[in-house]
């Protein structure tokens, strides 16, 4: 399998007069949110003041806070998106709104999933992101989460694993004509990798054509051959797998990314069901590296 990482490097790593070097007028400007003449209006006033330019726009009403808040997070670099933006789905939370309590709690996840798993080691490089049955919040999770992993600068792809009812592809809002499907069945390469052009660091494997033999297609050697050659270009994988109690393939991914997350849902997902799928990934050889209870 030929995944291959030029594609997704040109696209994504920041060049030479990127946002980072701009000033913030220039990318207020740029974003439709200010006028040249504003600008000039609030170099004028930050000036006489002695003020930040991004305060003197504020104050003069050229700009919102949430303006100047985004402009100031593309300038360090921090991607996110300004509410209205419909190239991604409002339910990718991080994207939208990184600063409330919600993400915050993804963030937390993130860090303890760097210190227990994510590393060095091309063998820890994917993980499977499970749960007992539908509507737990698995694709929601897996998504949000490789947001977080993209924002804090690393090479992150989510592998959209559920052949059967797929939602990777509607969540970011890219074509699914070819992915994992296409690839495990050797009608696809690397075109099936697509980068999220307004997240840099942050890629999707779609699905593909939903297959009518899914659980075969994850079981031929070829699946984990593919997971081995996109951690060579990647830093992290998440790959989102269909509800585990009602087919095998959760439990097939896990074994071929050799760890996996719990997902449960507040008050929806039985314990029993939960404690039942850890021991049998457990029994499987797969390192179960924690839980995320959902709460919506």
């Amino acid at each position: 399998m030929n995944i291959s990482r030029d594609r997704f490097d040109d696209r994504t790593l920041p060049a030479a007069g990127s946002v980072q070097d701009r000033s913030i007028g220039a990318i207020l400007i740029d974003q439709g949110k200010l006028t040249a003449e504003g600008a000039e209006a609030a170099l004028q006033l930050a000036r006489a003041r002695g003020c930040r330019f991004g305060d003197a726009a504020t104050e003069l009403g050229l700009v919102t806070a949430a303006d100047l808040q985004h402009a100031l997070a593309l300038q360090f670099g921090y991607s996110y998106l300004a509410p209205g933006d419909e190239s991604l789905s409002p339910e990718l939370v991080t994207a939208f709104e990184p600063f409330q309590r919600q993400v915050e709690a993804l963030r937390a996840v993130r860090t303890q999933l760097m210190l227990r798993w994510f590393g060095e080691a091309p063998d820890r490089r994917a993980l499977a992101v499970v749960s007992p049955r539908r509507g737990e919040g698995r694709s929601f999770i897996a998504a949000n989460l490789a947001i977080a992993f993209a924002q804090l600068g690393e090479r992150t792809l989510v592998v959209d694993g559920d052949l059967r009812q797929p939602r990777q592809h509607q969540l970011f809002r890219v074509p699914d004509q070819l992915g994992l499907s296409s690839i495990l069945a050797g009608r696809a390469n690397a075109d099936a990798v697509q980068p999220v052009a307004s997240l840099p660091g942050l890629a999707v494997l779609p699905a593909g054509p939903v297959p009518p033999n899914p659980q075969e297609l994850l079981s031929r050697p070829a699946f984990g051959d593919i997971l081995a050659e996109l951690a060579r270009r990647f830093d992290v994988i998440l790959v989102d797998t269909p509800a585990a109690a009602e087919n095998a393939d959760a439990g097939v991914t896990a074994l071929r990314t050799r760890g996996a997350m719990l997902v449960s849902r507040q008050n929806v997902t039985r314990l029993a069901e939960l404690r039942g799928l850890a021991l049998q990934l457990a029994d499987s050889g797969c390192t179960v590296v924690g839980g995320v209870i959902n709460g919506l």
